[in-house]
């Protein structure tokens, strides 16, 4: 007969505590950079918003929808790096690509544009680019070396 008596004890005495760590490993696997998933969303819904925001619809009506469609480009990056980690922690070196394109946007798709306009795309892609590096920097310290 079996002891079904309620001790508290240590789980690595379990028969099946191997199988269990393996399938935690397995499904937490690739997920080093979970946090910063959420702040790479925010600042996607930041770009896209960033025209109502700071103001300048009316200034600068060619960046409205270019800032729109990165905002929801780099939104979209960060629901693939949430949804599925393994296969777009490669796309890292895209956000790093979106940033630095954020960063000279406003002289190439913008008018003449003021302080202001400058400033947002220039932190925009700033903190595109530093999410970017992190991510991967991460991805490739925790790939599988052959």
């Amino acid at each position: 007969m079996a002891n079904v008596s309620h001790t508290r004890g240590d789980i690595t005495t379990h028969p099946d505590a191997s199988e269990m760590r393996d399938r935690y490993a397995r499904v937490l696997g690739g997920r080093d950079v979970a946090l910063v998933d959420g702040p790479v969303f925010l600042l996607g819904l930041y770009c896209a918003a960033s025209p109502w925001i700071v103001h300048y619809t009316t200034s600068q009506p060619a960046l409205v929808p270019h800032n729109l469609i990165m905002g929801i480009a780099i939104g979209l990056l960060a629901l693939g790096f949430t949804r599925a980690p393994e296969r777009m922690y490669g796309l890292s070196w895209a956000m790093c690509a979106l940033g630095v394109w954020m960063i000279i946007s406003p002289w190439i798709v913008g008018d003449s544009p003021d302080a202001g306009v400058v400033w947002n795309n220039i932190i925009i892609g700033a903190l595109a680019v530093i999410l970017g590096l992190v991510c991967a920097g991460t991805a490739a310290k925790a790939s599988p070396r052959p």
